[in-house]
């Protein structure tokens, strides 16, 4: 687990795909054809609680879904590619277009993903996470395997490791909570 935290404590940036990774994977039409999704409030507070504390969040997916957008912007998303099927080469063009004084590289990531199309991407960054219900190539080429599913809290538990490697978890739950913060918190 340790090694997990230093790992965590690297990330400048989340990335994370859509479909069964912020959602559960299902994609639900109604009787008007009407695609639908659902998100998890969770994974919201996490990815608000990451920019609390500098750090980006990118969506990379390979649909296109304005509830997609809708969602990013409520919850803070910093950058969504939809569309994509290569997320490899997606995420290589983002990190292209980012203010070079950022200095944000592939090893600088982490990446969520669950299934074949985010097998190249998630080799490439420096922290690669998946969930539990993941194609066993995914399972098996990633660092850590969440214990709740896609669109269940996954993204929070992510979001929860990165602010423990950032040193940062403590009074990010100090925020909600009326204990004070540990002096050994470093907060960076």
């Amino acid at each position: 687990m340790q090694d997990l935290i230093e790992k965590a404590g690297l990330v400048k940036m989340l990335v994370l795909d859509v479909d069964g990774i912020l959602s559960n994977g299902q994609i639900i039409y109604d009787a008007n054809g009407i695609e639908t999704k659902v998100f998890s409030v969770q994974d919201g507070v996490g990815i608000k609680s990451l920019a609390r504390y500098g750090i980006l969040t990118a969506i990379i997916t390979g649909r296109n879904s304005p509830m997609v957008n809708k969602r990013a912007a409520e919850i803070g998303i910093d950058y969504v590619v939809q569309g994509r099927d290569d997320k490899l080469i997606a995420l290589k063009e983002l990190l292209s277009t980012l203010d070079p004084a950022l200095d944000i590289t592939a090893a600088d990531c982490a990446y969520m993903g669950d299934d074949l199309p985010d097998i190249k991407a998630l080799q490439t960054v420096g922290l690669a996470a998946t969930v539990p219900n993941a194609h066993a190539e995914v399972i098996s080429r990633s660092d850590m395997v969440t214990t709740r599913a896609g669109g269940m809290g996954a993204v929070r538990e992510v979001c929860d490791l990165i602010l423990k490697g950032h040193g940062c978890y403590q009074d990010f739950i100090a925020h909600y909570t009326l204990d004070e913060v540990p002096a050994q918190d470093n907060l960076s």
